[in-house]
């Protein structure tokens, strides 16, 4: 369940850790929905936990709530923007990047990522060249002219 009472984008994104841990990726994720009768819902009203009157964040708004949501389905391509998005307000950069650990890769067009791994660099532009000079096996082949 995503955004729920008192869940931060830093506790979606610590739930997001445990479930890559876990190999789990959700499909499916349900956002909180008030129901009569339970403290949650409370909390949710009044941004009170009742059982200790402190303050409690909560998501009510719906770009907060698709954030937290993004970072429980950090696989899905179409939540891809959303991710880095959450990962940056969570102050979490440390999974955007290629190691094991990491949940998302960096951008296109930053750090020479380019169609899915990083490209050489060569005079600070990134190339499909091999330092040999030949093209790499991503290059497309010339046309031939009769």
């Amino acid at each position: 369940m995503s955004s729920h009472p008192g869940s931060t984008a830093t506790d979606a994104a610590e739930l997001a850790i445990f479930l890559k841990k876990e190999g789990m990726r959700p499909e499916q994720v349900q956002d909180f929905y008030p129901t009569p009768g339970t403290i949650s819902t409370c909390m949710y009203y009044t941004g009170i936990d009742p059982r200790d009157m402190s303050e409690v964040y909560v998501a009510r708004d719906p770009h907060d709530k698709a954030l937290q949501r993004a970072l429980l389905q950090w696989g899905k391509p179409e939540k891809r923007g959303l991710v880095l998005e959450a990962l940056q307000k969570a102050e979490r950069t440390d999974l955007i990047g290629y190691g094991k650990e990491c949940l998302v890769r960096p951008e296109q067009g930053r750090g020479g990522y380019k169609g899915g791994k990083p490209t050489e660099k060569k005079s600070g532009k990134a190339t499909d060249k091999k330092e040999n000079g030949s093209a790499s096996k991503n290059a497309k082949p010339a046309k031939k002219l009769l």
